[in-house]
């Protein structure tokens, strides 16, 4: 069996950058990208199912931040400021929150349509603390470099989502393998020692009950997030060749 894409499958993906602005790619979504944060705002709550730093796990949530923070931040000094960004924003609650020493105007945003279903994908990507899981030993928290945020314009079970959580991850390490990222000991990277994955859905239309790469609902999820976070790998490497 070989992978990629078929030729003449349907569907279509875009990307775009979007310097200290905002973008309206779903119906009843707001992105805004600035030098502070990235923030996805929803008219109606989403459930979102993620490993963030604030309020991750399975909730609902009508906004998603992806706050930046200095590389040197210690996690004791972490817990106090994403609640002061949300109150001087006027961020609307509830909300789940993303820290990264990723600069979030450079994010990327990619938007994809298959299927009948919607996938935006909005991601910063840094990679200077490259780890290769179950070889890299411990050590100290350090504040998110690879975030993906994927939101679908449709419903999902509990267990759809943790498929698509995984589904996320497993694009983000073919393309750190495809551009041949390495950690300093020279071994493949499978991505950094902190990252963070949230998966958010509106609720609209029939629930699906797989999230895998194959499925309706991984399908617009893994094309979004490939869309997305494979020119921002691209950009880091360039950046620092």
């Amino acid at each position: 069996m070989t992978c990629g894409v078929p030729w003449g499958l349907p569907g279509s993906a875009a990307r775009s950058r979007v310097r200290a602005g905002k973008a309206h790619v779903i119906e009843g979504i707001e992105v805004a990208v600035d030098r502070e944060a990235v923030v996805v705002t929803a008219r109606e709550p989403l459930t979102v199912l993620s490993s963030a730093f604030v309020r991750g796990g399975l909730t609902a949530a009508r906004a998603i931040v992806n706050l930046h923070v200095p590389k040197d931040l210690r996690e004791d000094q972490a817990d106090i400021l994403l609640p002061r960004f949300t109150v001087r924003r006027a961020i609307p609650g509830p909300w789940v929150g993303l820290l990264t020493s990723a600069w979030t105007e450079r994010a990327e945003i990619a938007h994809v349509r298959d299927r009948g279903l919607s996938a935006m994908a909005v991601v910063t990507v840094g990679l200077s603390n490259r780890v290769a899981a179950g070889t890299t030993p411990i050590a100290a928290w350090a504040p998110s470099t690879i975030n993906a945020i994927v939101v679908v314009d449709g419903a999902a079970e509990p267990a759809a989502l943790v498929n698509a959580v995984m589904t996320v991850t497993e694009v983000k390490a073919a393309l750190l393998a495809d551009a041949d990222v390495r950690c300093d000991d020279g071994s493949l990277a499978s991505g950094t020692s902190t990252d963070a994955v949230v998966i958010a859905a509106t609720g609209r239309g029939a629930p699906h009950r797989f999230g895998g790469p194959i499925s309706d609902f991984g399908w617009v999820v893994a094309r979004a997030a490939r869309a997305a976070l494979e020119p921002g790998i691209r950009r880091w490497m360039e950046e620092h060749a």
